[in-house]
């Protein structure tokens, strides 16, 4: 059974993935999910007004935990087999580390997702393609949707 990573950050554009995963396993794929987001890490500005960095890291988990949850119900509602995992930090590096730590065999993702990182740095999902040692298959947002 294959294990597959599901990043998600809480845009539509990224449950696309989520449904093109559901209808590879209704198409017959005996698979299992790892459901991510990965949070930016606290900004300089950030680190030195907070009183205390665990609030920080708290508060980081919380909103991930938060943004995987729709895709985390949907894919157990159709009684398959979810992880969840949040880190912070760069998100390509550690959706990749993610995908080792889980022993993922595959990625399954949007072509573009919310925030304005990938308009700016480029494209996670164009980094995760260039870092995976597993297969990455890249969901196409369609032209005409409109941005979260």
């Amino acid at each position: 059974m294959l294990k597959i990573l599901i990043p998600v950050d809480g845009s539509s554009h990224a449950m696309l993935a989520v449904h093109h995963a559901l209808r590879l396993v209704g198409a017959g794929l005996k698979a299992r999910f790892v459901v991510a987001n990965v949070q930016e890490a606290a900004n300089l500005y950030e680190l030195v007004v907070a009183h205390d960095p665990v609030v920080l890291q708290q508060v980081s988990e919380a909103a991930g935990r938060d943004l995987v949850r729709p895709a985390v119900e949907l894919l157990s509602a159709a009684g398959l087999q979810v992880e969840q995992a949040v880190a912070s930090g760069d998100p390509a590096n550690m959706l990749v580390e993610i995908l080792e730590t889980h022993a993922c065999d595959a990625v399954v993702m949007s072509t573009r997702g919310s925030g304005l990182r990938a308009a700016v740095l480029g494209s996670v999902s164009q980094e995760v393609v260039q870092l995976s040692t597993v297969p990455v298959t890249l969901v196409r947002v369609p032209e005409d949707a409109q941005p979260d």
